[in-house]
């Protein structure tokens, strides 16, 4: 369990929800009631005025309560004066903080920051992976039967992907994705990590990141209309099934259209992460420009997965063999982004 201590919940929710995703978390407030004795504390995140004497007290109160100097502290200050930093400091503060620091720096902080035995990594990472999927089986699911789709739905699994990235790393989350079954859920998680490790090194913001993220989610959402005995295939397809493959990107850019809600850029990937840059590519045969940075991120992403995941009839490609084949496919693929990504994944 974390501890999150604050006399500000109203400005707390979403590193709150951040906290989450790394174990249970509790808020309590400085008006609070703590009880005697909490169990299994793993760490306390303190969002108060450590010159408030009533803050500082309940600071005291609930740190005992969570087994006191063995709970590591990290303490979102107000201010970074001399004053503030030696209370915390008296206080047992491990780590002090800008209050103003994002809330996904904080929840990485908070992770480095945990007791090694109890970090529960790869918890953290099996979690993003089953809540991603989870939001992956519901859309696929709803397109097969002819439900509605939910664009909200949609944003629910974009933060454990990022936590799961962010705490455990790609390779981490590689090697969870790949052992789930179902090809299609399979390449959807594989991509979705990709994209999110390649977006967080590329130094993109929280948005896009979130956006690129999103895109990755619904990426192959038009496989759902793929009759099964074409999608699950184990060998090579004949033209005419090729035909009816590759009509996927269209399909899914429709699905989400006519359901509403989806930005342009999710629309722009769906529908055109096959395109080339050399006009070779479907359903459009976009070439150079017309093709969006977005759309070139993920389609790099989509073929790396394609060669490095499990598949019946074939052993998944080495990660450095399959950068190779990226390398290889200059005038298709936009190579400043590919050397990039190499950089990216050169640790899997």
């Amino acid at each position: 369990m974390l501890l999150l201590l604050t006399d500000r919940p109203d400005r707390n929710t979403v590193l709150a929800q951040l906290l989450e995703q790394i174990a249970p978390c509790r808020v309590s407030t400085v008006q609070g009631r703590f009880p005697g004795r909490i169990e299994s504390v793993l760490g306390l995140v303190a969002d108060i005025d450590l010159l408030q004497p009533d803050a500082a007290r309940s600071l005291r109160t609930l740190r005992g309560a969570a087994g006191g100097a063995r709970t590591p502290l990290i303490c979102l200050m107000r201010s970074m004066g001399e004053r503030s930093l030696a209370e915390a400091r008296r206080l047992g503060a491990e780590l002090c903080l800008p209050g103003d620091t994002p809330a996904r720096t904080v929840a990485q902080a908070v992770l480095a920051h945990l007791r090694p035995a109890s970090t529960g990594i790869e918890a953290v990472v099996a979690r993003g992976a089953d809540e991603a999927g989870t939001v992956i089986t519901g859309l696929l699911d709803a397109v097969r039967n002819g439900k509605a789709v939910q664009a909200a739905a949609i944003d629910e699994g974009l933060t454990p992907v990022l936590t799961a990235v962010e705490a455990g790393g790609l390779d981490r989350w590689l090697s969870t994705v790949r052992s789930y079954d179902d090809a299609t859920y399979q390449h959807c998680l594989l991509v979705t990590g990709l994209a999110a490790t390649f977006a967080i090194d590329l130094g993109f913001s929280e948005r896009d990141r979130q956006q690129i993220v999103r895109a990755a989610l619904v990426h192959d959402v038009g496989k759902a209309r793929i009759p099964l005995d074409v999608l699950n295939k184990p060998g090579r397809l004949e033209p005419a099934e090729q035909a009816v493959m590759r009509s996927h990107a269209a399909l899914g850019h429709r699905i989400l259209v006519e359901a509403g809600g989806f930005d342009a850029l999710t629309l722009d990937v769906v529908r055109h992460h096959h395109e080339a840059l050399d006009g070779s590519g479907y359903p459009d045969g976009l070439a150079g420009g017309a093709i969006s940075d977005p759309v070139r991120l993920v389609t790099i992403c989509d073929i790396y997965a394609a060669l490095v995941e499990s598949r019946p009839y074939r052993t998944p490609m080495p990660s450095g063999q399959a950068v190779e084949v990226l390398l290889g496919m200059a005038g298709k693929l936009d190579m400043p982004l590919v050397h990039a990504f190499a950089r990216s994944v050169s640790g899997t």
